[in-house]
């Protein structure tokens, strides 16, 4: 009994925790949130947290963002597993008589067309299960073409529209469409002390108190319960400011103003509106070249886009010779930005990284190289050719992909050299910057070293790594050069594998 007890706290406390996350959003400058409400009134099950934008912000659809419902899931065990099937069973949600998808029929009767509706959990999708391919790498839509993609209900695809459709009691998948094509499934969210380092982050960053971390509690837990009960729950910023001083959170900025400038890349948008800092006038907006991860129609790496990332830089450069890098941005651009900002450019930066345990601030002094491990290097000869191939493996294998493309694609590569951490691919196999700087000077010493009987060979590169490691590696561009950067088709819904962006000489 106690232990359920002690659940059920932390799962109130999880709630609010994700709700200031994006509570704090609100006074960015550059923030589209406007309003953000703790347990609503509706729509049932999907009102603990609810986020409103204006203007509408762009997700991995052809339509615009106003509203965003969240139906939140925290569980004592990190192991647990779902699939599509678990999407029919009331059980799931906790509830006796609804399951999660005939709760998102009744919200979607009464919500704004423009709405998305979040189901956030700790737990993940099944290994194999046919809903995982239907969830968008990008921003964790579901992948609606993909679902609606023209098969027989006897294929993958075909028996997850046939399970919905019958347990909804729908005609045809028109209207099954009509219902899921505001779904979005956030799996293997963070845990109750990564969002408390993310909301101490995002405090400190807009001017907030943080908590201090070595206290038991955490008031911001117990603070957005009080905001119910005195019916406080919807904030705007000026509601949220005053709150913030009646409580005595404000801080007051006595110190030296920030040296470094931030600055924004973004190519794509991630599961949370959380990029702390940037400007409007400071923040390159690449979103509408892309659909999802893929280039519109029409666009090209090369003519296009890298124009672009390097008039941005350079503007940037202009202002100020410290600069605070944000990245949601594909990897090449991150190699890109690497390059334009290289080790002889005079300008100082660091990087804000996204990762398991929240966003954190990497630089190349912050004392994190002694702590994590430095590459296994292998080298594979695959022909006569004069091209090299580097397959850098940290966040997800890559060789086997790798080396299956070179085959098919590349016949002039005559050599495969493969990076991988000695405790295999993870999330948080890189410490921080001093690490992932060592770790780039680490491959672009070895290529040098390769090189030196062919310096005009080819350098392929492929990478599933962070882009603070593809920055640092891009920084060392000219010990490459020429070299060619490669982007995976992570959601693998278009050509399934590698595609070359940038050619950097």
């Amino acid at each position: 009994m106690a232990n359920a007890v002690v659940a059920r706290w932390h799962g109130d406390n999880y709630q609010a925790r994700v709700f200031w996350e994006n509570a704090f959003n609100l006074l960015r400058p550059d923030s589209c949130v406007v309003e953000v409400t703790f347990e609503a009134d509706g729509p049932k099950a999907f009102d603990d947290v609810v986020v409103k934008y204006d203007p509408p912000v762009a997700r991995s659809g052809p339509d615009r963002v106003s509203a965003e419902y969240h139906q939140i899931k925290w569980h004592v065990q990190t192991g647990g597993r779902f699939g599509y099937v678990d999407f029919t069973e009331p059980d799931f949600i906790g509830a006796r008589s609804f399951s999660l998808l005939k709760r998102l029929q009744q919200a979607c009767r009464t919500a704004p067309a423009s709405a998305q509706f979040t189901f956030l959990t700790t737990h993940r999708i099944k290994d194999g299960d046919p809903l995982a391919p239907l969830i968008s790498g990008h921003d964790r839509t579901l992948l609606v073409e993909r679902l609606f993609d023209g098969t027989t209900d006897r294929s993958n695809t075909g028996q997850v529209r046939r399970c919905w459709r019958n347990h909804l009691e729908l005609e045809d998948d028109k209207q099954l469409r009509a219902i899921v094509r505001g779904l979005r499934v956030v799996d293997g969210y963070r845990s109750l002390q990564e969002l408390r380092d993310q909301i101490n982050f995002k405090a400190e960053a807009v001017g907030i108190l943080a908590c201090n971390a070595a206290k038991s509690d955490f008031r911001y837990d117990e603070l957005a319960r009080q905001l119910k009960v005195r019916k406080l729950s919807a904030l705007n910023r000026e509601t949220l400011l005053q709150i913030c001083e009646e409580e005595g959170l404000l801080v007051e900025r006595t110190s030296e103003p920030d040296q470094f400038l931030p600055i924004a890349i973004r190519s794509f948008l991630g599961p949370a509106a959380d990029i702390v800092g940037a400007a409007p006038d400071d923040t390159l907006l690449l979103t509408d070249d892309f659909r999802r991860r893929y280039l519109q129609e029409g666009r090209e790496w090369q003519r296009n886009i890298r124009p672009k990332v390097e008039g941005f830089l350079r503007s940037a450069i202009k202002k100020c010779a410290k600069l605070r890098l944000i990245l949601d941005a594909h990897a090449s651009i991150a190699f890109l930005a690497g390059a334009v900002l290289h080790l002889k450019s005079g300008v100082e930066t660091e990087l804000i990284q996204k990762g398991r345990v929240g966003t954190r601030t990497w630089r190349v002094d912050d004392d994190s190289g002694a702590k994590g491990n430095r590459f296994e290097i292998a080298e594979e000869q695959l022909g006569v050719g004069r091209d090299i191939a580097i397959a850098i493996s940290v966040s997800q294998p890559t060789t086997s992909q790798v080396r299956a493309y070179l085959a098919t694609k590349l016949p002039d590569v005559s050599k495969l050299i493969s990076c991988a951490m000695p405790t295999g691919p993870g999330q948080r196999s890189v410490a921080g910057g001093e690490h992932a700087a060592a770790l780039a000077e680490q491959v672009s010493n070895h290529v040098r070293a390769v090189k030196e009987d062919d310096p005009d060979a080819v350098i392929h590169i492929f990478a599933a790594a962070p882009n603070t490691l593809l920055f640092y590696l891009g920084q060392h561009h000219q010990a490459m050069a020429p070299c060619i950067v490669y982007e995976f088709d992570f959601d693998r819904q278009a050509h399934k594998t590698y595609q070359p962006s940038f050619t950097i000489n």
